[in-house]
């Protein structure tokens, strides 16, 4: 069926609604990567089995749906109209909640989500802290719409306010309502969207772009977007070339995300099919195609010039600006590049407008944000909250706290480009200006939280390694200063360092910033500086006492046993790899210095917290 009017988009909405309007009961199932990775695809089948075997069939449907939110409870799957979530489902257990909840009214609360801290179970989703402290635009649809079904999407509102926007808003209008709406770029750098729009410079071919070269360690935000709601980013790119003119799009997809690029194409074979991407696009002279390109896996084509080179078939390596995508992009011509979260906010805002949009947020940065949690942290998955959510409330209300009881350390905000936020600094806002003070960047969205045991010299090594490893060498700043920087932090977390060490750090640093090309070199020393700013003692201890306080560089570490804090269970001698661990049951333990090696494996598994890392004797 071919979309043309209003009329049509009312009649599927109808159609589907009464569809599903037969089922007294809806099965929705998580479909998103990390449930894949734990065989959802075995608990689809063997529900769809369990429904015809109990004889439900006809009276539940199962909906497949993109990411729900917590990826470490997978599989999960929600229950309505009653709302039960239940997390770590299999092929064995699905017979008995099915006919349980359903049949018998009763829930399966061993199977229901638990709070880690209290051990209580929540079963119902919307008392489950995680997802009650949560507001959801980006993610509006993800875990809560069939995936791969148009009719789902325009039964929620899809396509709605590309229908307004066409009929009635002219492309100006559509510029004025985003830059209203005070909605900056979700990718990194936090440019007013509405502004860079409206920089667009005039000719006969313009582009829009969409960045979804989503290559921060820890990040997956994007990927669920596009994996849960592909039809949210097709709708705001259609909006985002009709306000700036362009008649054709690119979706700019690493290859490494294989279900995204799979499921975005399916949906944008039925855009084509119904009308909703071509020509005449709900009966108006407005004309707008899309495509996908598959990078290779680069993070610096995560730049947008960088980003434009491969489009175009060439090494994917930033260009001097001025003069900028939007002057002179794509193939020469004007063009804008998004990302994809940047571009999932728009059909919200031009079918609800400004106004509604910029209730949330703070001053200066309206809106909500997408973040990927990870690291040492309870529930880990994606969450979106309104932009100046304060950090410990991430961490210890929807994070859940740290796991294992640990101390909260420190969180790197902002991917290999971002920096550390401490402790003493938890209260932050998570925002562009608040974030800049402390060092560290909004990003694209990664936050991984770290515990008491990490070692921040090491973490440092962890990103610069990275980033030099990324790094596309065209400018020496970049290629050179960031191996540099690497080498000394190898240096140091072996034992090797120099008491100049830090200092030379910190220079080769500034200079990295300040020269180097495009944004990625100009970041990527970061973490570096913002470790030696926060945790300078650590950097110390590594030079001067040949020492990790955190336990975790091999090189440097031994660990010894508190004897007031050891009861003697014997688990650290049951799990110690070389033996070197020695004592009587229910008697403090001994590690030999001689044999220990480092790695902490005594230390994971004690419960009292006796055993700490020691100065290594040399």
């Amino acid at each position: 069926m071919k979309i043309t009017s209003i009329n049509d988009l009312n009649q599927i909405k109808a159609d589907y609604e009464a569809a599903m309007g037969k089922y007294h009961h809806k099965v929705l199932l998580c479909s998103g990567a990390g449930c894949i990775s734990c065989n959802c695809s075995k608990v689809r089948d063997a529900i769809e089995a369990e429904l015809a075997n109990l004889g439900l069939a006809d009276g539940v449907k199962m909906i497949e749906t993109g990411c729900i939110g917590t990826c470490a409870e997978g599989p999960v799957m929600l229950i309505l109209p009653e709302r039960i979530f239940y997390v770590r489902v299999t092929p064995e257990n699905v017979g008995e909640i099915l006919k349980s909840q359903i049949i018998d009214g009763v829930v399966v609360e061993k199977q229901t989500f638990q709070d880690k801290t209290t051990k209580q179970y929540i079963p119902c989703i919307d008392d489950i802290p995680f997802f009650k402290e949560q507001v959801r635009i980006a993610l509006r649809n993800c875990g809560n719409i069939e995936y791969k079904s148009l009719e789902a999407y325009i039964a929620n509102g899809g396509y709605y306010a590309a229908y307004k926007a066409l009929t009635s808003m002219q492309p100006a209008d559509v510029v004025k309502e985003v830059l209203d709406s005070g909605l900056r770029g979700r990718g990194g750098a936090g440019f007013p969207t509405g502004k860079k729009w409206s920089l667009i410079g005039p000719g006969d071919q313009k582009y829009i772009v969409c960045n979804a070269d989503e290559g921060d360690p820890g990040a997956f935000m994007d990927r669920s977007v596009i994996e849960g709601d592909p039809h949210n980013l097709i709708e705001g790119m259609m909006l985002a070339g009709y306000a700036i003119g362009a008649t054709q799009g690119y979706v700019y997809i690493r290859a490494e995300y294989p279900i995204a690029v799979e499921r975005l194409n399916d949906a944008i074979a039925q855009a084509r099919e119904a009308g909703l991407l071509g020509g005449n696009v709900f009966g108006t002279d407005f004309k707008f195609d899309l495509e996908i390109r598959i990078g290779a896996g680069a993070f610096v084509c995560g730049e947008e010039t960088a980003l434009l080179s491969s489009i175009e078939g060439k090494r994917g390596e930033p260009r001097p600006k001025p003069p900028f995508p939007a002057v002179s992009g794509l193939y020469g011509k004007p063009t804008i590049i998004n990302n994809v979260e940047t571009l999932a906010n728009i059909a919200y805002i031009v079918g609800n407008g400004a106004a509604e949009y910029s209730k949330y947020g703070c001053e200066g940065a309206t809106g909500t944000k997408v973040f990927a949690l990870a690291g040492d942290i309870m529930n880990t998955g994606i969450i979106e909250v309104p932009i100046g959510t304060t950090m410990r409330k991430v961490i210890y209300e929807i994070g859940g706290g740290m796991q294992g009881g640990k101390k909260f350390k420190a969180a790197q905000v902002g991917g290999p480009s971002g920096g550390c936020i401490t402790a003493e600094n938890i209260d932050v806002e998570l925002e562009y200006t608040a974030l800049q003070k402390l060092g560290a960047i909004m990003g694209s969205g990664g936050l991984i939280a770290m515990n008491e045991n990490t070692c921040m010299v090491d973490t440092a090594r962890f990103f610069t390694d990275f980033t030099q490893d990324e790094s596309c060498g065209k400018c020496t700043a970049c290629r050179i200063g960031t191996k540099r920087m690497l080498e000394i932090l190898e240096r140091i977390t072996k034992g090797e360092g120099q008491p100049e060490d830090i200092d030379t750090l910190y220079n080769l640093g500034q200079v990295v910033k300040d020269a180097a090309l495009c944004g990625l070199g100009q970041t990527a020393p970061n973490p570096v500086l913002s470790t030696i700013a926060n945790f300078r003692d650590e950097y110390e201890a590594h030079i001067n006492e040949k020492r990790c306080p955190a336990g975790i560089c091999k090189e440097l570490t031994v660990f010894e046993i508190q004897a007031d804090k050891c009861i003697g269970c014997t688990k650290c001698a049951r799990n110690c790899p070389v033996g070197a661990i020695s004592g009587n049951v229910k008697e403090p333990h001994v590690i030999d210095p001689a044999k220990c090696t480092g790695c902490g494996v005594c230390r994971d598994n004690c419960s009292f917290a006796a055993i700490v890392p020691a100065k290594r004797e040399r």
